[in-house]
């Protein structure tokens, strides 16, 4: 039986693509992730289909906008039937308390993610941004902001998931995307980066182990020679790393 707890990131451009490897992993998965890149595709369609299966969606549109725009989205988002929604925690205070609230006038079916610092940024992108912080501190500072304002589950690398565990405390979720396959200790630290857009990143065991919540993954299962062995190993991995953590 799987844990729950692994997001497989649907980032295909066509809903069939999607469909086909979502429904053919759904044993081992706690929810899809629908993105930018296949909800500008396909619109409402690209999450039809995952609700008809009964496979819970994690709508990733990292919304950033003025409040009402983010509160009316919101909205829709919810009549969408998704089950997460992420909005940037760096809209500020009144963006994140209306997003909750209107979520919340929907039954309660949705909940509201914030975003803290994206895990293709290090410190040196921040400091171009102008934010003289590291990233753990930036995350921290983002994340106390979102909690005051009602929002209860939150992404961010699994190099902050310990800082926001203990910032927040048990009644956050805490989702960790950046999650890259083991490799063996002899090809070093940087090893599972594979070279992408990922900068702070780590196995799926790291970040259970350091207090996640779910992990999403993508193109570690998308790419790889078989997809459902690959997430199966992955769910599994997540499952040891919980028992280790109880």
């Amino acid at each position: 039986m799987s844990t729950g707890r692994l997001i497989f990131a649907a980032d295909f451009a066509d809903v069939d693509e999607a469909r086909r490897a979502s429904l053919a992993l759904q044993p081992h998965l706690g929810l899809v992730k629908i993105g930018l890149e296949l909800f500008v595709e396909a619109g409402p369609q690209a999450l039809s289909w995952a609700r008809e299966a009964g496979l819970p969606v994690f709508l990733d549109l990292k919304l950033h906008d003025i409040p009402a725009t983010v509160e009316r989205a919101v909205d829709r988002a919810v009549a969408l039937g998704a089950r997460m929604l992420t909005v940037h925690a760096g809209g500020g205070r009144e963006m994140l308390a209306r997003a909750v609230r209107r979520a919340e006038a929907g039954g309660d079916t949705c909940s509201i993610v914030a975003v803290t610092v994206l895990t293709s940024l290090d410190e040196s992108d921040l400091a171009e941004l102008g934010i003289d912080a590291k990233a753990d501190a930036h995350a921290r500072r983002l994340a106390r902001l979102a909690f005051d304002q009602g929002v209860r589950a939150f992404v961010c690398s699994p190099e902050e998931v310990a800082t926001l565990r203990a910032e927040l405390g048990p009644t956050a979720t805490l989702i960790t995307p950046g999650v890259r396959p083991e490799v063996p200790r002899s090809q070093g630290p940087n090893a599972a980066k594979g070279g992408d857009d990922q900068k702070r990143v780590a196995t799926a065991r790291e970040a259970i182990a350091r207090g996640a919540d779910y992990v999403v993954v993508g193109r570690p299962i998308r790419d790889a020679a078989n997809p459902v062995v690959a997430a199966a190993d992955l769910d599994e991995s997540v499952r040891e790393a919980l028992a280790g953590r109880t």
